[in-house]
């Protein structure tokens, strides 16, 4: 995809955060834009703000834990631009606590909304991609899907994983027909994620992935989004340095676990 110019977008969670600066990111590339959000409030003050800069959007409340969600999401998206082009699956939930005070019911929550959603997407969008023979899609992975830096947001992690390797294969599927795939793999960045965190059990001290890693702007990931797809670049590390992470684990996977336990749990 060499241009996004009159094609169309669909950013779900773009009412905040990295999805909205996506769906601005995009629309000033010249993509019209399907900003999909559980609160509609908010789905529509961005698609103001694309609109208000000429831009074209339309906003649309859309609940990705549900099951019809995606259908009705591709009926709104056809109806109102009359095609599918950039599909970018990017909602998540969060929950805190020591894996031994985490209930099952809290696990089934964020594998039904991280998870399950991008599971839906595929099912309701693929074939449409596939029949056309081009577009992308977009995954929000994280950090916490690439390395393990703490043990309090199990089911956060192990979702972001599952996105990971699920990317992985559809871009071996997808590619040779012409489809696109990117991962986005955020570290630290200034989000409204933590408005749907649930604690649970004795407080515990949330830890991020290293003081190396600076916290970004919504905008420069959006930016880096909107590049990648034109790239057609799989793998989109919001922080360049995390290889070096990945490489030292990769290197003694023993010593390295070993070095994060020490960190996580300092004597």
């Amino acid at each position: 995809m060499d241009s996004l110019r009159e094609k169309v977008a669909i950013v779900t969670g773009g009412g905040s955060g990295i999805g909205r600066a996506t769906a601005r990111s995009l629309a000033r590339r010249g993509a019209c834009i399907v900003v999909a959000d559980v609160n509609a409030e908010t789905a529509d003050a961005v698609v103001a703000e694309i609109t208000g800069a000429g831009g074209q959007a339309a906003g649309v409340r859309c609940d990705v834990g549900e099951d019809a969600a995606f259908d009705e999401l591709r009926r709104f998206a056809l109806d109102r631009f009359g095609r599918v082009d950039v599909v970018m699956n990017n909602v998540g939930v969060l929950t805190r606590g020591r894996p031994e005070f985490l209930p099952v019911a809290e696990w089934q929550r964020i594998i039904t909304v991280n998870l399950m959603s991008v599971v839906r997407s595929n099912a309701v969008f693929l074939p449409l991609l596939i029949e056309q023979g081009h577009g992308h899609i977009v995954n929000t992975a994280s950090f916490a899907g690439l390395f393990t830096y703490a043990y309090d947001r199990l089911p956060y992690a192990a979702t972001k994983a599952a996105i990971v390797q699920i990317s992985e294969g559809l871009r071996l599927y997808l590619h040779p027909q012409g489809i696109g795939v990117t991962v986005l793999c955020p570290g630290p960045v200034k989000t409204n994620v933590l408005s749907t965190l649930r604690s649970f059990g004795p407080d515990i001290e949330t830890r991020g992935p290293g003081d190396q890693f600076a916290l970004l702007e919504p905008e420069t990931v959006g930016e880096q989004v909107a590049e990648a797809i034109l790239a057609d670049t799989f793998m989109l590390y919001t922080h360049p340095q995390v290889r070096d992470v990945l490489v030292g684990r990769a290197t003694d996977w023993n010593a390295f676990i070993a070095g994060q336990a020490d960190r996580v749990n300092p004597a």
